[in-house]
This record gives C-alpha cells, structure tokens and sequence, in this order.
C-alpha cells in the first residue's frame, strides 16, 4: 500500500453518469409508488417534478464548485475550501451517514429479493454473498465497476420500456388518446402541501448526483468531465423517474388495487404483465439493486479514503491506495464489513437515517457557494453574479428547508447522536493535537 492518490483517469463523461444513475437506483420508483400516491393523492409524477427542481439547484451548487477544483470529497471537501476545516469535518461526519448506509441498504434489498426468488438459502447467506461480491468487485480499479455499472443499468432500463409498452397496450386499445392525457400531472387536486410531502420523500431518490463528485481523481478531464455529469446525473435521473411515474399512475391513478402500497412493486408488475413478467421484473430489481450497491460503495470507500488523507481517520490505513489495484483497499473492505450488518438490521430502520447526511451535505454545499463566490471571491458585481452567487445558492437552501420540515424524528434523533460522536471525534483530535489538513492532492 501507498498514499499516493487514486489518479488513473479512466472514466469518460458517460460512464461517470452511468455511475451517478446507477447509485439513484432508477427502479426505486416501482418501489416508493404506492406511499407517494398515496400522500400525494394521484400525483406522483407532479411530485417527481418537484423534487427535480429542488434537486437541479443543489446539482448546480455541486457543478459549480466542481469547476473550481478537481479534489473529490463532495459535501465534505466543498465546505471544507469555503467555510473552513473545522466545518468541513463536521459536514463530512455527517453525510459519511448517508454514504455507508446506502451500501448497507443495497445488501439489505439483495438479500430480501434474492431470497425471494430462491427462499432455499437463507437471508443471511444471500446479504453475505452479495456484501461480498459488491465489495470484491470495487477492491478491482474503477473502470471495470464503471463497465458492470453499465449493464446492470441498461437492462432493467429496457424492462422499464418493456413496462411502458405493456401499459399502453393495457389501458387502452387504442392507448394514444389515455397515454397523451394530464391526469397523472392534474387529477383536479389543487392542493399544494401533499406534492411538497411527497416531494420530499423522493428528493432521496435522487442521491447519486452528488456522488459523482468523488471520482474526479479517476476522471478524465475533471473539471470539465464532472460538472456535466453531476447536471446530466439529475437530469436523466429525473426523466426516469417522471416517465416511469407518468405510466405507473396512468395505469394505477390511485392506491385502492394494492393490498400493500408499501411494497407495491410486486403488484404493480403482476397486473401489468402477469405473473411471468413479475419474476422477470423481480430478477430486473435485482440487477438495479447491485448496480446501486456498486456505485454506492465506490463513492463511501472513496470519501472514507479522502477524509483518512486529510486525518480524519488513521491516515496510514484510509489514507492509502493500493499499489496493484489502484483503489482504497482498506476503506473498500471497511464498507464491506459494514453493509454485511445488514444481516441483522430492517429496511424500514435504516432508510429512516440517510435523509439526515444528505440533508446536511445538501445544505452546506448551497451555503458554501454563497460563502465562496459572493463573500470570499467578492463576485457580486452584476446581475449574473447577483444571482448566481447570491440568489440561487441561498433559494435552493430554502428549497431543502422545505425537506428538514419534514424529516422523520426518528432520522433527526439517530441523527443527532451521530453528529454527537463526531463532535467527541472533533474534541479528541483536538486534546491530541491532531490537526485536520484538507490536502491539495
């Protein structure tokens, strides 16, 4: 093992994106559905719509400081340059909470659907089989993940379209006139609050944007390569879902077919294809779900690896890539360690506790271009700088406001205590005199 960093720049803009949406998990539309209509009364794809736009001014507050610099770390380091070291950490300890636990998840939602498919073996057996598999995948350099990314992807994307086909043949004989309707968008609902609510659960369908920017080191062309990706991540993330939605509340305009709409996908596909194209649509799940888990663990090892060069953890092991395979070999592992404790953990625990790191990281980042361009860089005369800088970092803080309104107790609670051990971390580095360097590499 060596410090030096992680800079074999391999990856193209494309397959960056493919990254992005593989981390967004686009199937997890199928799998929010029935709770989000259900809030939304009929108007998911409105909600989705929502969401977008809350989404799109973060991912330009990403974009723009992923200009500046080419050192990956996201949330973490963009605070860190702006607002200080000392800031930096605290926001970097937070939004790790969100990027360890995806992995988690991914093992989780793998174990419970293998399971199902093959209820022979074990839960237990499957969550290890598949913690260990995404792990020992992202041990190898990143391009070869980046390539898996890719298929897993594109397979359950064309599922979708085989989906969407199926739903206009099934609505209606002559489809046309159902499908060019806006009843999925205006049922005759006018109410406002149920789409902020229910754009705020799905707000996290989109974590994946912000993602990429961890991978600038094995990017070529950084500064322009990323910035792009980060746009076009949320962008086609958003058509995934507004489409996929479109269709699914076209076919099912309200709640009341579904036994459970919690976990409606099984359903939803049964009714639109029969029970053969529900097994596919399950094994397409599958698939969506390690694309996810693979994308998710490349981006928590990474920010584990970059927080460990700059001190945070033990620099001598998180700090280090190794020689041979050109990744962070003890963070990959280290994530893989902890995904396995998905064994003993449930879905509905865990999902409640990665809105509190994403928000926090969503929140520093608007803030830190606003304490970058407008108050360090003094970039204000204008108009253009007036909003750039002034106005739309601090409308899209507002816009994750809305999100904090509406946050889960139990994620605001958990979440507390996670930032309580940061601040116990923070204050031992300190009684050690243990600076925290943000480094230039």
């Amino acid at each position: 093992m060596d410090n030096r960093n992680i800079n074999i720049r391999k990856l193209t803009l494309w397959q960056v994106v493919i990254v992005g949406i593989a981390y967004m998990t686009p199937m997890t539309v199928f799998d929010t559905f029935g709770i989000v209509s259900e809030v939304t009364e009929g108007r998911v794809p409105l909600a989705y719509i929502f969401a977008l736009f809350a989404m799109l001014l973060t991912a330009f507050s990403y974009a723009r400081f992923s200009r500046q610099s080419e050192r990956p770390g996201s949330a973490y380091t963009y605070t860190a340059e702006s607002c200080g070291p000392q800031t930096g950490f605290f926001v970097g300890w937070c939004s790790l909470l969100d990027y360890i636990l995806l992995p988690l998840i991914n093992a989780l939602l793998a174990g419970i659907y293998l399971h199902a498919l093959i209820p022979a073996i074990p839960y237990v057996a499957w969550v290890f089989v598949a913690a260990g598999l995404v792990t020992l995948v992202n041990c190898f350099r990143i391009h070869i993940l980046a390539n898996l990314s890719m298929i897993f992807v594109f397979a359950p994307l064309l599922l979708l379209l085989v989906f969407i086909y199926l739903v206009i043949r099934g609505v209606d004989h002559d489809g046309a006139a159902h499908v060019l309707t806006l009843t999925p968008l205006f049922n005759g609902d006018t109410s406002i609050m149920p789409l902020i609510t229910g754009a705020s659960i799905l707000c996290f369908s989109f974590l994946g944007f912000d993602a990429v920017t961890t991978l600038s080191h094995e990017t070529h062309d950084p500064k322009k390569t990323i910035p792009r990706a980060v746009i076009l991540t949320t962008l086609f993330g958003g058509v995934i879902f507004i489409s996929a939605s479109w269709f699914i509340q076209l076919y099912f305009p309200d709640n009341s077919r579904f036994k459970d709409p919690e976990a409606a996908l099984p359903e939803i596909a049964l009714y639109v294809g029969g029970a053969l194209f529900q097994a596919v649509f399950l094994v397409g799940q599958i698939m969506n779900t390690v694309a996810s888990g693979l994308a998710s663990h490349a981006s928590a090892a990474r920010l584990i690896h970059i927080m460990g060069r700059d001190g945070i953890f033990h620099k001598g092991i998180f700090g280090s890539t190794n020689h041979k395979l050109g990744t962070p070999l003890y963070s990959v592992i280290t994530i893989g360690l902890i995904s396995m404790m998905a064994m003993f953990l449930d879905l509905s625990t865990v999902v409640s506790l990665i809105s509190f790191g994403a928000l926090i990281a969503f929140t520093a980042v608007n803030f830190s271009v606003f304490m970058h361009f407008y108050v360090h860089k003094k970039q204000r005369q204008g108009l253009k700088n007036f909003v750039l800088n002034l106005v739309l970092p601090l409308l899209s803080v507002l816009a994750i406001v809305a999100l904090w309104i509406n946050l889960e107790a139990s994620a605001l609670h958990f979440g507390c205590i996670w930032l309580a051990i940061g601040v116990a971390m923070f204050i031992y580095k300190k009684l050690r005199k243990q600076s925290i360097v943000i480094s230039n590499a």
